[in-house]
């Protein structure tokens, strides 16, 4: 099988049926539809390298991520996928696991295969690959952490009102004594998660004080150490805020353990929004930041640059929602 049999069959020139295939030049989209119609007739599959040859694009882009177990992440690359699908990219994921050498490694493997373009949410950069990637002209997105320029867009999360909206939520519940759980502090987005609290505290007129800011690992097992800390304390809090889901259901299970009630004897809201949070017992108050959304418009971004219509990054801003379920209250002295 090949262009010619196409051609014959659509009544028009190899020559379009290859501008067609690999989009490569300008082609009447009815012109466009009787090309496909010939192609899924005679059930033709292009060869993706010569395509690649022909239209200078390997039609192949690049996700970078720090760690793929993390909940957050399979939504957001489930979204991203969705997109670049229906756009007929084929996508190459990667994780980092937070390691500086994988990320490196990552880039690296992106470059070889010739991507034409890499969206990534790490905490790691190796800041020389990312020069080399701008050098060759390949179209970057950052997630959370990044920069603007040439090709290059940012995709913002709005920590620091998720945080406030916490906060906010607890304060007016009559929380006087709230605590945080933060993320690993080298983190960018667990130090502006940790700021966020402090100012949500004291535009509340409440104090902040430092046996009441814990520092977390993000997991499960962090937030269930950060949270049996919290709770030697002599006075305990009324409320915590967690950076994240799974930090609060580490701490959830510490509560439960130690004979505690939430909400009745401590109110916690995580962050994230994952799945898991509307079937712990009880349901999870969070802040929501949809991955899905986060994905979609990184791809987005992405693909504007890729096509050339924005030669100059932008910021784009994801935003958060406050969702209140079950595990936040009023403290048990104002019941």
């Amino acid at each position: 099988m090949n262009i010619s049999e196409i051609a014959r069959r659509a009544n028009v020139s190899t020559a379009t049926v290859s501008r067609t295939l690999n989009q490569s030049g300008p082609v009447k989209a009815t012109t466009a539809r009787k090309v496909w119609r010939a192609v899924n007739a005679l059930n033709y599959y292009p060869n993706s390298h010569a395509r690649a040859l022909v239209s200078g694009r390997s039609r192949m882009i690049g996700l970078i991520v720090s760690d793929i177990t993390n909940p957050f992440f399979p939504e957001l690359i489930r979204s991203f996928q969705s997109m670049a699908t229906e756009q007929e990219y084929d996508l190459l994921v990667t994780s980092t696991d937070y390691q500086i050498a994988r990320m490196t490694a990552c880039l690296r493997r992106m470059l070889e295969r010739r991507v034409d373009g890499v969206a990534m949410m790490t905490s790691e950069m190796d800041v020389g690959l990312i020069k080399e990637l701008s050098r060759r002209g390949v179209p970057m997105v950052f997630m959370d952490v990044g920069q603007v320029g040439p090709k290059m867009s940012h995709v913002a999360m709005d920590y620091g009102n998720g945080i406030h909206q916490a906060v906010d939520h607890l304060a007016s519940l009559g929380h006087k004594r709230i605590a945080f759980i933060s993320g690993p502090l080298e983190l960018h987005s667990a130090r502006t998660r940790r700021q966020a609290y402090v100012e949500g505290m004291h535009a509340h007129g409440l104090r902040t004080e430092s046996s009441l800011i814990r520092e977390g690992t993000h997991t499960a097992e962090g937030g269930h150490r950060a949270m049996n800390a919290l709770l030697r304390l002599t006075r305990l809090p009324t409320a915590v805020v967690a950076s994240n889901d799974w930090t609060a259901i580490g701490a959830l299970h510490a509560i439960d353990a130690a004979g505690l009630r939430v909400p009745q004897d401590m109110s916690l809201v995580g962050f994230d929004d994952i799945p898991l949070v509307s079937y712990t017992n009880p349901p999870l108050t969070t802040v929501r930041m949809s991955a899905a959304e986060v994905g979609a418009t990184a791809f987005e971004a992405l693909f504007g640059l890729i096509g050339g219509e924005r030669l100059e990054g932008s910021v784009y801003q994801v935003a958060t929602k406050l969702i209140v379920r079950e595990s936040s209250g009023a403290p048990a002295r104002t019941l």
